[in-house]
């Protein structure tokens, strides 16, 4: 999922009070979150900002435990065909979303379906291309809704059938899109059914309040399943950017949980609250996207002279400060089914200067020097650290004679640039889904033909390459996984070697966390739910 990690001072403003107020009644996790969500659908939605709350107001068929692994949801119990490609799962008895409706094995099959319609155009609809005819109807190669792979065999019975054997399949279902929505509120009202006075979940929350530039709330769901065991009883979710201000509002004791905070104050920390920053390695890359469809940057020797020439290794321990480790492929180390070392490509052994004069001589045969400079836009979305290495790299592009211009905005509106392609190059961040080689990789895979336009999904920089999408397909097919994981180190270094993307460093999560807050555990997703929280008043 893309990700940002800013947060805005809206809270700091107007809340404080509030949130006074309903400490004294209830139990209240205060979290910055970042940045204004963009949607709370989760068909729509497109972040980890996003993720947190809509995790908390909707459940899956599975969903993250305190570890964020896989482990049953709104369905006590799943079977797999010995064949691989069958999952049954068996609804919890009493499940109903939070206006009373029963929630039925109905309202899963409705949400594939919605996901997969071309007309909803969800970006993420192919994490769940495993199952069976998905890709194919989202593309609209299929239109009978009732090929899909997921079937209700009674009101509390999902049968899910995939294409081919998919290991990562459980922890993909943890994953938004493959949450429900209601039937029958979306039936009714459409894609206003999420509006904050209409909304209904099946979660451990219920959405009751949005305050546009400020926060939403959320309160405990009596009726969820495992309700007794929810200790937080009301969460806000602070849509705050300015980590700085965020970060004050923390130590002032207004906040409880940051996903972020300003990188010069990580040894301030370790200093003087020693234990409150989680500063650990997980599965994400950062990276900048070159928009391949028109331009300069369709010539490879451009992509390539600005990439060799980014030295990703002061960026972790002198830009940031915080120990980001420097990333040259696509997968990040550690990743599941994928054995071997990070893609390293032959430049990055090579010395610096060297690299830099080399990437002259590129930028030289492509036609652009110093007293001919290649004038770009270099967007990212607000931030401090986003901003600390866009001044940085533009600072090592000087030399090959590019211009840079640094434009930012929030988070929503540069998400929007980057999916409309109006950028030439851009920030984006990636934390993986699920913990598969493929989650990553598919972001570069080309686009698909929906009705009159293409859909790029989350290939920002229009990378298209007929073979990597070949290789991509035939990994998806391979059932044995040594040969499979083979067949992506191939595609990887396809997709590195053509400079598809350029990959800066892996991500660490930045959180810090108030002593009160027990039950966040430190995991390689990141995804801490808020019923394993509890908080000590």
């Amino acid at each position: 999922m893309k990700i940002t990690k800013t947060l805005t001072a809206a809270l700091l403003a107007g809340t404080v009070s509030l949130l006074a107020v309903s400490a004294a009644q209830a139990v209240t996790l205060r979290m910055g979150n970042g940045g204004e969500p963009g949607s709370i659908d989760p068909h729509h939605a497109e972040g980890d900002w996003e993720n947190r709350i809509i995790g908390d107001y909707i459940e899956g068929l599975m969903t993250e435990d305190a570890n964020a692994e896989a482990s049953p949801g709104q369905a006590e119990s799943f079977t797999v065909s010995d064949d691989g490609l069958v999952y049954t799962f068996k609804l919890r008895d009493g499940i109903q979303w939070s206006d009373g409706t029963p929630v039925t094995a109905g309202d899963f099959v409705f949400a594939f379906q919605r996901l997969f319609d071309p007309a909803t155009a969800s970006s993420y609809a192919y994490l769940q291309y495993p199952i069976k005819n998905a890709e194919a109807i989202a593309s609209g190669e299929i239109t009978d809704f009732a090929e899909l792979g997921v079937k209700a065999v009674d009101d509390t019975t999902v049968e899910i059938t995939l294409e081919n054997p998919t290991p990562y399949f459980l922890q993909a279902l943890t994953h938004y899109t493959a949450f429900p929505v209601p039937k029958h509120k979306v039936e009714e009202l459409g894609d206003d059914w999420t509006k904050i006075e209409n909304v209904v979940g099946n979660g451990p929350y219920v959405l009751k309040e949005w305050v546009p530039g400020s926060f939403l709330r959320s309160e405990k769901n009596p009726d969820y399943y495992d309700a007794a065991n929810v200790a937080i009883d009301e969460v806000y979710y602070d849509n705050t950017e300015d980590t700085t201000a965020a970060f004050n509002a923390y130590i002032a004791g207004e906040l409880d949980i940051l996903t972020a905070f300003p990188p010069d104050q990580y040894q301030w920390l370790q200093d003087n609250r020693p234990g409150e920053a989680h500063v650990e390695p997980f599965l994400g890359v950062y990276y900048y996207v070159m928009n391949q469809e028109e331009g300069p940057l369709t010539d490879v020797r451009v992509r390539e002279a600005l990439s060799i020439s980014v030295n990703r290794e002061v960026i972790g321990p002198d830009i940031l400060t915080t120990g980001e480790i420097a990333a040259y492929g696509w997968v990040p180390p550690g990743t599941a089914n994928y054995d071997g070392e990070a893609y390293m490509p032959d430049w990055a052994s090579e010395d610096y200067g060297s690299r830099v004069e080399r990437a002259k001589a590129l930028m030289a045969e492509a036609g652009y020097s110093p007293e001919n400079p290649l004038n770009l836009q270099l967007r990212y979305n607000t931030n401090e650290a986003h901003q600390r290495i866009a001044v940085a790299l533009s600072a090592m592009w000087e030399p090959l004679g590019v211009n840079i211009e640094l434009f930012n905005a929030e988070v929503a509106v540069h998400y929007d640039a980057l999916q409309a392609g109006d950028f030439q190059i851009g920030r984006a961040g990636w934390l993986l889904d699920y913990s598969d080689a493929a989650n990553t990789l598919d972001l570069l895979k080309g686009g698909t033909q929906q009705g009159d336009t293409m859909n790029w999904g989350n290939n920002y920089g229009r990378y298209n390459n007929e073979e990597f999408d070949a290789l991509m397909d035939k990994a998806a097919a391979e059932l044995d996984l040594t040969a499979r994981a083979a067949i992506l180190h191939e595609a990887e270094a396809l997709a590195m070697d053509d400079f598809a993307a350029m990959p800066i460093y892996w991500y660490v999560s930045k959180n810090i966390v108030s002593p009160a807050i027990e039950g966040f555990v430190d995991n390689p997703s990141d995804i801490h739910r808020t019923r394993w929280l509890s908080k000590s008043e």
